[in-house]
C-alpha cells in the first residue's frame, strides 16, 4: 500500500481504482523573519507543540517542528536574505492558512489579549461558517473557521 493512500482501499486506491487518497495534510511550511520572534508566537501565542528542533549550519538555518493536536504539523523555518512576501493575501502561492476551530470568540478575545489585531468575524455566504484573519510576526494571513 502506497503512504498517501486511505487504509483499507482496493490496492490503495479509491472510486474508479485509479486516483490515489490522500491521507491528510502532513505538514506546512513557513519561512519566518526572526525565529526567537516567531517561535514564542507559535508556541506560546497559538499554543503548538514542539516536536522537533534544529539548527542547519550548513544552511544557516533553523528548523522547528510544530504539532497540531491532530498531528498536523508547521514547519517554521528561517533563511538568511528571505525575501519578504509581495502581497497580503493575494500573492501567488499559499493564500493562507486556516485553522479549524471550536471556539471562535474565546480566539478573537485570547490573540487580542495578547495584542494581536484581529478581522471582524465575517460569515461564510456559502457554508454560513464565521471565519477571522490575523497574522503572524511576518504578516502570513491565518484564519480561525469555525468547525462546530
Amino acid at each position: 500500500m502506497r503512504p498517501f493512500c486511505r487504509p483499507g482501499a482496493a490496492a490503495g486506491r479509491l472510486g474508479d481504482m485509479n486516483q490515489p487518497v490522500f491521507r491528510g495534510v502532513h505538514h506546512v511550511a513557513v519561512i519566518c523573519s526572526d525565529y526567537a520572534r516567531s517561535k514564542a508566537f507559535y508556541t506560546e501565542v497559538l499554543g503548538l507543540r514542539v516536536v522537533d528542533e534544529n539548527y542547519r549550519e550548513h544552511r544557516q538555518s533553523w528548523k522547528l517542528d510544530l504539532a497540531l493536536p491532530n498531528g498536523t504539523q508547521i514547519e517554521l523555518f528561517t533563511f538568511p536574505g528571505a525575501p519578504e512576501r509581495p502581497s497580503r493575501p493575494e500573492a501567488q502561492g499559499l493564500r493562507h492558512l486556516a485553522f479549524a476551530v471550536e471556539d471562535l470568540d474565546g480566539w478573537t478575545e485570547h490573540l487580542a489579549s495578547k495584542g494581536i489585531a484581529v478581522e471582524d468575524v465575517r460569515v461564510d455566504e456559502y457554508t454560513g461558517r464565521r471565519f477571522t484573519f490575523f497574522a503572524d510576526p511576518d504578516g502570513l494571513p491565518l484564519e480561525l473557521y469555525e468547525v462546530a
